[in-house]
């Protein structure tokens, strides 16, 4: 297995912490509004990347964390009128709702900000300890000039960082790259009590904490792989990194992973900007495994242009997949074929190339619609085909719907009552010899873009693009 990591600047070969376990921490939401485009695009990536790894035979721990402490969400309680708990828990439960609906699969341990309050005091108790951290008026913050390595993992250039946006400017700093770990509270905010002063956790903070509490071996490295977007690096990944150099003598992660903007008529994907598109509008149109397939077939570390005109050329790509698995749908299920397996894993060990390893899907879709052309009653074609369908369900995440009900997605409820109904009265006029009112039906169904197929286990219909 090959990874692109982010410090090194290229790809290397992956050798885990420990023999065949990989231990992955992806940054999660800040769960004080819905999720966007980019936040399907990070969650879907490195669910590829779980998924990939534990087609190889490892044992993979993944942990993804909520950020249901913060700014925002305190802006947040200030403009509904709501308490913390009821905006963090709304907004996670839709996220997870949105993130099942593109098949991204609930990480082994989700933990959140506020569950792991107490790790973090004792976090930042020790750096007081150490003297990596000071107090001011307003908070506990770290000293970057203890890290002797600080800005290593993102290479930003010392002079530039001070007038970052990102890094909040504070008189009472040592320096202006120093940062919160902890922000003393304030009326009316969510506090905790701590030695060092009642307040909340910074940023940063929790991060480190949640892989020391969930996750860290011993050794020179805590974890093998920390992911997230692209955005990350710089303040929030290099703030983490350095906190945990200084308090625990270790670096966080052997590896750092990162994926690519979203961006929207070229723009980067930003509420600023007037032109974040909310995950909940794109589910509404289309299906969440359409949108899963489309934001999946551009390598996880390119920018990604969202366009609709691509999502629908996207999805035909998806279709061709149905169609075949519609073939071979009611056969049984046998063995992987070992070729498109190999070839499958060696594409996305090969730091995730999605654009080889869907040419190898495409290749095999191709050639056993070709062969099943030649002789459509090759029951171990057919077993083979349905085995590989079956498992790509695991490594890719699509697939995973019974193939007539994929190509009803779409149609509304009332429409779908209507199409049934008409094919029972069509069932019952074939049954009565009346062939000339089931051709009525049918033509009927057709001028409505529907087309039916009567198949071994009854009258099946799709709605025809």
């Amino acid at each position: 297995m090959f990874i692109y990591d982010s410090v090194q600047k290229k790809k290397v070969p992956f050798i885990p912490i420990q023999k065949n376990e990989v231990k992955i921490y992806v940054c999660g939401p800040t769960v004080y509004d819905d999720a966007h485009l980019g936040h399907a695009r990070s969650a879907i990536a490195f669910d590829l990347l779980r998924r990939v790894f534990i087609a190889l035979g490892y044992h993979v721990t993944f942990v993804k964390n909520f950020t249901d402490i913060d700014d925002k969400i305190i802006n947040k309680m200030r403009e509904s009128g709501k308490s913390l708990e009821q905006i963090t828990s709304f907004y996670i439960e839709r996220y997870k709702n949105e993130m099942h609906a593109l098949h991204v699969n609930d990480a082994d341990i989700e933990p959140k900000a506020t569950e792991t309050v107490s790790e973090i005091i004792s976090f930042v108790d020790e750096m007081l300890r150490k003297k990596v951290a000071y107090a001011t008026s307003d908070g506990i913050y770290f000293d970057t000039a203890k890290d002797s390595k600080y800005l290593s993992l993102s290479h930003r250039i010392i002079e530039e960082d001070a007038s970052q946006s990102r890094v909040e400017q504070k008189e009472e700093k040592k320096d202006q790259k120093d940062f919160a770990l902890w922000k003393f509270s304030k009326a009316n905010e969510p506090s905790y009590p701590a030695p060092f002063g009642v307040g909340r956790p910074g940023w940063h903070i929790e991060c480190s904490a949640m892989i020391e509490k969930h996750l860290a071996s011993s050794g020179d490295f805590q974890i093998d792989i920390h992911a997230g977007g692209a955005d990350l690096l710089f303040p929030h990944h290099e703030n983490e990194a350095a906190q945990t150099r200084c308090k625990s003598d270790q670096e966080l992660a052997k590896y750092w992973m990162h994926n690519g903007f979203v961006t929207i008529s070229g723009e980067k994907m930003s509420k600023s900007l007037g032109n974040s598109f909310f995950l909940k509008d794109a589910l509404a149109i289309y299906s969440g495994e359409v949108l899963r397939f489309y934001l999946l077939a551009t390598h996880y570390r390119a920018n990604f242009n969202f366009s609709e005109e691509d999502l629908v050329t996207t999805k035909k790509r998806l279709d061709k997949l149905y169609r075949l698995k519609k073939r071979v749908f009611e056969n049984t299920v046998s063995e992987v074929s070992v070729p498109f397996k190999e070839a499958m894993l060696e594409a996305l060990s090969d730091d995730l190339n999605i654009s080889k390893a869907l040419a190898s899907l495409d290749e095999m879709i191709t050639s056993a619609n070709e062969m099943l052309d030649l002789n459509p009653k090759d029951k171990a074609l057919k077993a083979t085909t349905h085995a590989n369908l079956q498992w790509i369900e695991l490594l890719l995440g699509i697939g995973l719907y019974n193939p007539y009900t994929y190509f009803q997605i779409g149609v509304g409820d009332a429409e779908k009552a209507e199409i049934e109904t008409l094919i029972e009265e069509r069932t019952v006029a074939k049954k009565a010899k009346d062939f000339m009112r089931a051709d009525e039906i049918r033509t009927l169904l057709e001028t409505k873009q529907i087309q039916l197929m009567d198949t071994t286990t009854g009258t099946q219909w799709e709605k025809v693009n």
